[in-house]
């Protein structure tokens, strides 16, 4: 079976520091992997502030989660702290993948990207990615 090969964009935008805490463990005693996904997305919500933006208004359109896809590479136990490095790609229309690198010190946790499409949640309706967003992202 293929494994999920993930490569983290150069230029990185935004890091974020999150603890590991006691609810992010799992049976084996170590970071559970649904607790990534939610690091994951508080990390998002900490990007989209320093660019000004909340997941509901993003230049006056929301944003929507399409896919995720994570590449697990070690572990994390409690009270750790995990730097997560976010950079974007792979813009379309009315998309891109926003992609994050965790580590614990110089040690990798874990590569992952999410797919998120800009969404109208009044018209139910995808939508293209506002300009502001795209100046934000190239400055």
């Amino acid at each position: 079976m293929a494994r999920i090969q993930l490569t983290f964009p150069e230029k990185t935008l935004f890091t974020t520091v999150l603890d590991v805490r006691i609810t992010d463990l799992n049976y084996g005693g170590h970071l559970g992997n649904d607790s990534v996904l939610s690091l994951l997305h508080e990390a998002r919500v900490r990007f989209l502030q320093y660019l000004g933006f909340r997941e509901l208004d993003v230049a006056g359109t929301g944003i929507i989660m399409s896919d995720a896809a994570i590449q697990f590479k070690g572990e994390a136990f409690y009270g750790e702290q995990l730097t997560i490095a976010m950079a974007v790609a792979d813009f379309s229309r009315v998309s891109f993948d926003l992609y994050y690198l965790v580590t614990n010190n110089d040690k990798t946790i874990a590569l992952a990207k999410t797919g998120i499409v800009f969404f109208d949640y009044t018209q139910r309706k995808m939508v293209p990615v506002p300009e502001a967003f795209l100046l934000a992202v190239n400055r």
